[in-house]
């Protein structure tokens, strides 16, 4: 495989010249930790000669993973995608629009799925791949991995809810874990679960006498939402893409 440089996609000018690891990682090739791996493997070429661990690489460099013919050259993708109001996550009925239906071709072509759900009447951020590794990894309860919502109220919050919302609320026989709130106004509050029951969040509100009006997710482990629009999504890459792989202990993502 020939990586010959293309200008990085990061919210600044890339600096060069760039360790190796870090230019893998930017062009969402490996995680450094994987990166350098593949190095110590002598997998990897700067302007034709092996690459050694520290090596920094130029703008001007062409840059060669060279695998052998029995190893995965698989490629994952990942995304983070804005959820709009009334869209399916999974497996629409009759009249109803799924996930992958909006995606762009060029996206849809890539074997994408969502990880995890977001009820139709839900909005916000959902992880987009094809790596079938992160799907337990990422919704096993025994994990606790976090995620973060912003949610609406029909009625004022009371000065009781965020107690009584942190320590764990009785739905329907099961006493939700422990969890951390922010009320953010009168009718608006963040919240942070690192579980996630069917409904959890609206009927724990509706255990506290309130009801939910809008319900946003705005952050998975260390991906957020962002200022990302509705109905869009954009690639998950360089060092976010590196550290939430490694919260779900996944240290390569390809050789």
């Amino acid at each position: 495989m020939v990586m010959k440089h293309m200008p990085l996609v990061d919210a600044g000018k890339p600096r060069f010249p760039m360790r190796i690891n870090k230019y893998l990682a930017e062009k969402g090739y490996a995680t450094r930790r994987g990166a350098d791996e593949l190095i110590t493997r002598n997998r990897v070429f700067i302007n034709g000669k092996i690459a050694e661990l520290g090596s920094k690489v130029e703008e001007k460099d062409v840059v060669e993973v060279r695998l052998g013919k029995k190893e995965s050259a698989k490629k994952y993708s990942y995304f983070a995608y804005n959820k709009p109001r009334s869209i399916i996550t999974h497996s629409s009925q009759d009249g109803e629009t799924e996930i992958l239906e909006l995606l762009p071709k060029e996206a849809q072509d890539l074997g994408l799925f969502p990880v995890g759900r977001l009820d139709k009447a839900s909005n916000g951020l959902i992880i987009l791949t094809n790596d079938g590794r992160v799907t337990d990894r990422l919704l096993n309860p025994e994990k606790e991995h976090d995620k973060e919502y912003v949610v609406r109220t029909k009625m004022p919050i009371r000065d009781s809810f965020k107690k009584y919302m942190e320590a764990g609320v009785n739905i329907e026989g099961y006493l939700t874990k422990p969890t951390k709130v922010t009320v953010r106004g009168e009718n608006v509050f963040a919240i942070t679960l690192t579980e996630g029951k069917k409904h959890q969040i609206r009927r724990m509100v509706v255990a506290m006498h309130n009801e939910v009006t809008d319900l946003s997710r705005t952050r998975v482990l260390n991906i957020k939402l962002g200022t990302l629009k509705s109905g869009l999504i954009r690639t998950i890459e360089g060092d976010e893409l590196e550290i939430f792989l490694e919260k779900l202990g996944l240290g390569v993502r390809s050789r």
